[in-house]
Formats: structure tokens, C-alpha cells, sequence
């Protein structure tokens, strides 16, 4: 399989790969941010998660991938912080934020820095149809904002932190992308960063959280465990494809796509959370991914 990925880098067929793996990532991701704001704590549903992938990887790992070069330990030293900084941040915006309020500022704010980002980091250029399309993402994003500032009742008086926490979530959102693509693409063999990275990210939080879990009632720790297996194969298929992604076509083309997940994440908090969308800002989360396409079709 890394042959095969390694073949295909740049290419046209590449590129068509990324652009399925980046779409995958988007109804994955939606399904995961749904995972971690559903019915448990934020904070244990995430430790959950990251203690379920941490153990599944921890095999992969140590005796089925190739073992990182010596160049690669400092750059997952980085990984590391900067997915403890992302993961602080998303849990205390889902805490003062409905799903559908904080999911598509978080998603909408990261493309933006994260195409700056390649800009500067891998000499990645857009064209004028593409900044076009990032215009009308940023315009649903604002738009989305201005609206939940004024209709939103649901934890009104933490609205105004959400929204901020969002964004600050947004900007570590395109870090990481950035960042991890540049890990990604510096082993020889993608699938050791995958799963050195699991191993090591699912680290963090249990042991962060481990003062939360003595509130947890007993019956709850089956559906809690059960959710954090759930989680951990949702992430590995979501973060894997989308740095997949990265690795064969442009990242900032890639995080962009990515975007769609709004769209996805809509339909996740009407249906299955039971928030109430509306027609307006349904139309507002269309707009960010529609401003996700244009950036495709003008590239």
C-alpha cells in the first residue's frame, strides 16, 4: 500500500484520491465531532476516544510499521503539543456551545489559515476562482456567526466564548493540518506516521481528565467505553485520509474539501442530537461548502 501511495504522488490520479480522501474525511469528521458532544461530558467522551485509538495503534506501532527515523521524534514532539492546545480548546467550546453553533465556525475558520499556511510552507498557490470560493466559505462562516449571536436562546450566555473558543479551535485546526502534513510527508512510510502519531496523541487526555471520571455514575461507563471505541475508529479513517490526502495532492486544496463537513455536521445535530437548524442557517452552512467546491472547480 505505501508503494502504491507513493507512486501516485502528483499525479493526476493522485489528485482524484485526494479528493475522494478529503470528502471521506469531511462525513467522517462531522460523525466524530457529533461523537464528542453527544449525551456524555465533552471532556470524558474525548478521553474516551483518545484512550480507545491510543491502545488499538500501540500494536501497529511497535510491530507492523516500520519504526520512525531518528529525524521524526522531534517532529511528533510538536504534533503532540499542538494536538493537546486543539483538543483543550474544541472541548471548551462544545462545553459552552450547542454542536451546531460550535462545529461549523471551528471547521470554517481552519481553511483559511490552513491555506496560508501551505502558502507559505510547501509554496502552494490559489487561483483568483479559488480565493473566490475561500470568500464565499468565509461569508458563511461570518454569516453563520452574526446569526447565532442574534437568535440563538440554548446557552445564550456563554454564545459569545463559544464563538471565540471556536475560532481559537479553528486557527489550531489549520496548525495541525499544516503541521502534520509536513510530518506526513517527511517518513518514508506514511502509515508509521499514522500510527506513531495515535500511539503517542492518545496519551494526553485520560490522564488529564482522570479526576472527571469519579463523577461518571457506573451505569454510564459501558456507553462511555462503547462511544470510545466508536470514536477511535472514526479518527483513525478521518485524520488518516485527509493527511492521505495532504501527502498525495496540495494540503491547502485538502483542508478546504474538508469544509464540506458542515454540511454533514447539520444534518448530524437535527437529526440524531435533536438541535434545532432552521432553514437560515442551513442555508449559511451550504455556503461554507459550496465555497469548498468552488475552490475544487477553480484549482
Amino acid at each position: 500500500m505505501s508503494a502504491f501511495i507513493a507512486s501516485i504522488e502528483g499525479t493526476p490520479a493522485g489528485h482524484t484520491a485526494a479528493l475522494v480522501l478529503a470528502l471521506m474525511a469531511a462525513f467522517l469528521h462531522a460523525i466524530f465531532g457529533a461523537l464528542q458532544k453527544g449525551r456524555h461530558d465533552p471532556w470524558l467522551s474525548r478521553a474516551a476516544i483518545d484512550a480507545s485509538y491510543g491502545l488499538l495503534s500501540a500494536p501497529l506501532a511497535l510491530f507492523v510499521v516500520p519504526w520512525p527515523e531518528p529525524h521524526m521524534w522531534p517532529i511528533f514532539a510538536g504534533a503532540f503539543v499542538i494536538h493537546v492546545g486543539y483538543k483543550l480548546l474544541q472541548a471548551m467550546a462544545y462545553q459552552r456551545g450547542a454542536y451546531t453553533v460550535v462545529y461549523p465556525v471551528v471547521r470554517g475558520t481552519g481553511p483559511l489559515f490552513a491555506v496560508l499556511g501551505a502558502m507559505l510552507i510547501f509554496g502552494e498557490h490559489f487561483t483568483a476562482g479559488q480565493w473566490g470560493g475561500v470568500a464565499v466559505l468565509l461569508t458563511g462562516i461570518f454569516g453563520l456567526a452574526a446569526y447565532n449571536l442574534r437568535h440563538v436562546d440554548l446557552g445564550r450566555e456563554t454564545l459569545v466564548p463559544a464563538l471565540g473558543l471556536a475560532v481559537a479551535t479553528g486557527s489550531f485546526v489549520a496548525l495541525y493540518t499544516t503541521y502534520d502534513a509536513y510530518g506526513i510527508r517527511s517518513t518514508a512510510d506514511p502509515f508509521t506516521f499514522l500510527a506513531w502519531f495515535f500511539f503517542i496523541d492518545g496519551l494526553f487526555m485520560p490522564v488529564y481528565t482522570h479526576r472527571r471520571w469519579r463523577s461518571l455514575p457506573s451505569s454510564e461507563m459501558v456507553p462511555l467505553v462503547r462511544r470510545g471505541v466508536l470514536g477511535a475508529v472514526v479518527a483513525w479513517l478521518s485524520f488518516g485520509s485527509i493527511m492521505m490526502a495532504t501527502r498525495l495532492d496540495k494540503v491547502g486544496e485538502a483542508a478546504v474539501l474538508r469544509e464540506t463537513s458542515t454540511v454533514f455536521a447539520a444534518l448530524i445535530g437535527w437529526v440524531v442530537l435533536k438541535e434545532k437548524v432552521g432553514p437560515r442557517r442551513l442555508v449559511l452552512m451550504a455556503l461554507i461548502a459550496s465555497g469548498a467546491v468552488l475552490v475544487e472547480l477553480a484549482g
